[in-house]
């Protein structure tokens, strides 16, 4: 094992077993009903932009994977499974589609991507070099909001 703090380890576990970082905060330090939501994805942020805690949750990721014998190929097949049933009939499918794509996300198989932008939808002018600390803890928490992201691929 890494050489990771006990509450480093248990918000790295917390990020599998929830699938989000925020949430994983939340179960692993203390975070009072008044906190923001906003101190939160930083705090969460901040823990997973540590390369020891980033790369235990990839391992942790694999480990699950692995454990449940799921892969892009297992999916594949269940997706084709669900096709094929679709073909046949026109309810249900839908659903079975989700919970297949959910499993994926679960598994960091599928990553949803988002466009971060400056305000009103303009194109951010700064590079990362002019951004100050608290300008990427904020732009990483957003992007933490719409899920655990693959940052280091």
């Amino acid at each position: 094992m890494s050489d990771l703090t006990a509450k480093q380890e248990a918000f790295a576990l917390a990020c599998v077993e929830t699938g989000h970082a925020a949430e994983a905060y939340r179960r692993t330090h203390d975070v009072g009903a008044d906190t923001r939501p906003e101190t939160v994805w930083s705090e969460a942020s901040r823990l997973l932009a540590d390369p020891q805690v980033f790369s235990r949750v990839r391992h942790l990721q694999q480990q699950a994977r692995d454990l449940a014998m799921v892969s892009i190929g297992t999916l594949m097949a269940e997706l084709e499974l669900v096709r094929v049933k679709a073909m046949e009939d026109d309810k249900g499918a839908s659903a079975a589609i989700s919970a297949i794509m959910g499993k994926a996300r679960l598994h960091g198989l599928l990553i949803d991507k988002a466009e971060v932008t400056g305000k009103a939808g303009a194109p951010l002018s700064s590079t990362v070099d002019e951004l100050s600390k608290n300008d990427i803890a904020r732009r990483v928490a957003f992007l933490l909001a719409q899920g655990l992201p693959d940052a280091a691929e």
